[in-house]
């Protein structure tokens, strides 16, 4: 063969290849697949996020660690006790996350072209952006979560016993009025605009660095790491809003958020911040792990079914 048509082979490789980059690069997955992806996470981690919240609003004659805390939910509720609240907790994935990742990912797709990818701070705005939107779509189901979450630790008479996620909406706008639903949406979307901030742009930002600056590849290994970093990352990023948020959520009668805090610092001290920390990176390590899992797998049966091949490398 001529090097005149090994060169004009080389050519037309080359224009493939940037072709393929370029269709991976604007392919815009569909919205839904971020609340997808968070669902199929919730079913795996909900026993360690009502652990947590168990944690974060427990009474003085409470278990005060995690395993004494499963431990005392087994004991007196069963396995299904464990799973106390999960049609809250789908919900809240459903309304949540699929506008935080369905907005984060049009972001990114509308902002990287073939050749370039955006900045790690322009990936912080988008993803805050992204965030606070979530944040306000989710409370309604944030603040049912919560509460079913924490209903079996009341006293039986103090109970409001929801019997699922749609019998707590109707019951929380019939009983107390359709603000409930908002209750606590200020600190809530602030802790949505970290989490997402802390948790969707440090997992692209780690993924860009291991693909560039190590011998990993597009591959599961570099999915797995890049999002334990991200999570460790969220976890104590979120950590003394998530106390604020599931506090106010949770309590009988609003209260300023000064005065809340006033109390619990003079209760507490400084320690409130991390109050629920190991039990908040060991549900959300494993969420944030499991949700980028299988967000990635949702888009590359997508990218499959669109023909597009992988080989070209993430942008």
């Amino acid at each position: 063969m001529s090097s005149t048509s090994m060169s004009k082979s080389q050519q037309q490789d080359s224009v493939l290849s940037r072709k393929k980059a370029w269709e991976r690069a604007h392919l815009k997955y569909p919205f839904w697949f971020g609340g997808s992806a968070s669902c199929f996470a919730a079913c795996v981690t909900h026993p360690l996020d009502l652990v947590k919240v168990r944690l974060q609003t427990r009474s003085a004659d409470a278990p005060k660690s995690m395993v004494g805390t499963f431990a005392h939910v087994f004991k007196n509720d069963g396995f299904l006790g464990l799973y106390s609240g999960l049609s809250a907790s789908l919900l809240r994935q459903l309304t949540y996350s699929t506008t935080r990742f369905g907005v984060y990912e049009e972001l990114k797709a509308d902002f990287t072209t073939s050749t370039q990818s955006p900045s790690f701070p322009a990936l912080i705005a988008m993803a805050s952006t992204s965030g606070f939107l979530g944040g306000v779509a989710g409370n309604p189901a944030d603040v049912l979560n919560v509460r079913m979450q924490h209903d079996a630790a009341l006293a039986p008479a103090d109970r409001r016993n929801y019997k699922n996620a749609i019998d707590g909406l109707i019951r929380m706008t019939r009983e107390e009025g359709w603000r409930t639903l908002f209750r606590g949406v200020w600190p809530n979307s602030m802790r949505a605009v970290l989490m997402t901030a802390s948790q969707l742009a440090s997992y692209d930002g780690f993924k860009r660095v291991l693909i560039q600056h190590t011998p990993l590849t597009d591959n599961l290994t570099t999915h797995f790491s890049a999002s334990f970093l991200a999570g460790f990352v969220a976890t104590t990023v979120c950590s003394p809003v998530d106390v604020i948020k599931t506090r106010i959520m949770s309590a009988s009668e609003s209260k300023p958020l000064r005065k809340l805090l006033m109390d619990v610092y003079r209760d507490e001290g400084v320690g409130w911040m991390f109050r629920g920390w190991v039990p908040s990176f060991i549900r959300l390590g494993p969420h944030t792990i499991a949700t980028f899992l299988f967000l990635e797998q949702h888009k590359k049966i997508y990218r499959r079914l669109k023909g597009i091949d992988d080989s070209a490398g993430e942008p």
